[in-house]
């Protein structure tokens, strides 16, 4: 009994003399390759809370109550900006007033694109969707609201397409300009753990210049061969890199394409000789082999999002060399027949 009572104190004092660590803040991220870098940032400190899980779309999801909560309860939470993530700018406003928000995509150093037009990246054939002026006008009011908010005025065209493209995290020099954000971010809201955040930060850095280099060699061998993309959500992989996107599907993921578009594409197809066209998991994939069919054009599937990888540090390197490896796979071999 005597014996009991010496090891019960003994792991009293032993566990009283154990360091005390800093509660990790609350924190949110909006879509799987944003919570991959903030997760990446705070690891050994806390896991961040990951809203768009699976195949949501950032432009149409719709907060379950879980993840309202999540926000209510954040101390800082990542996005890339109201021209993505249009779903969140009332949830924000209304959820978290007190809470640290920040638009990666507004980061010092990112690179920002304007959003193309012309060719085959602008849609001709508005008269054929019953009812999608109203949704192209909601969606041109977005653009406008986001390029004020980030600091770039009104948008440059009446119609909105002079916006910026806010698909950033497929540029991983701009994933390294936003992990600086999230660490300098982490380190004010969490003073005592930021030479964790800033450790693993630099870590971060290295890791995704080793990234850049493995992905240029992979898409070396394809970089002249000319493609089609579902929706224009790839500019910021293909300027990196030097890819020859030539057109998308789609002017827009949430917004399906009329059979005069689809027509359209396929005479593209015809007098390019694009090697491939390119679905999404999340926008009906059948479309593309409609646009194919009868043409030597072949089909891949690229995914901006990993929606399919798991969450968490490791997601962002595989996005990108799963993105990679679709492109060389499609694009490196002629369709026979």
């Amino acid at each position: 009994m005597a014996s009991g009572r010496y090891l019960l104190a003994s792991l009293a004092i032993g566990t009283a003399a154990w360091p005390a660590f800093a509660e990790a803040p609350g924190v949110v991220a909006s879509i799987k390759p944003i919570h991959s870098l903030v997760a990446g940032v705070m690891e050994g400190v806390g896991e961040p809370t990951l809203l768009i899980e699976g195949a949501g779309s950032p432009h149409t999801y719709s907060l379950r109550p879980s993840e309202a909560r999540a926000i209510a309860d954040a101390d800082v939470v990542f996005w890339v900006g109201e021209g993505l993530e249009t779903f969140l700018a009332g949830p924000l406003a209304t959820l978290a007033p007190d809470s640290r928000l920040v638009a990666l995509g507004a980061a010092p150093g990112v690179m920002l694109l304007p959003t193309r037009s012309g060719g085959m990246w602008d849609e001709h054939d508005h008269d054929e969707h019953g009812g999608e002026e109203a949704d192209h006008d909601q969606h041109d009011a977005h653009h406008e609201d986001h390029a004020a908010e980030a600091g770039h005025g009104e948008a440059e065209h009446d119609d909105g397409r002079g916006a910026s493209d806010m698909h950033v995290w497929l540029d991983p020099q701009n994933a390294e300009a936003m992990v600086d954000t999230i660490a300098a971010t982490l380190a004010k809201t969490d003073p005592d753990n930021a030479d964790s955040y800033e450790r693993n930060a630099a870590r971060l850095r290295e890791d995704l210049d080793r990234l850049y280099r493995r992905v240029a060699e992979t898409l070396a061998p394809v970089v002249d061969r000319p493609f089609v993309v579902f929706h224009d959500g790839y500019q910021y992989l293909e300027r990196r890199y030097g890819l020859n996107a030539i057109g998308s599907i789609s002017v827009g993921p949430d917004r399906r394409p009329g059979a005069r578009r689809l027509g359209e594409i396929r005479a593209m197809l015809e007098e390019t000789d694009a090697a491939c066209v390119f679905a999404e998991p999340q926008f009906e994939p059948a479309l593309v082999e409609t646009v194919i069919e009868g043409t030597s054009a072949r089909a891949g599937v690229l995914d901006p999002l990993g929606a399919e990888l798991d969450e968490g540090p490791d997601q962002y390197f595989r996005l990108l060399d799963a993105l990679a490896g679709s492109l060389v796979r499609c694009l490196g071999v002629a369709k026979s027949g």
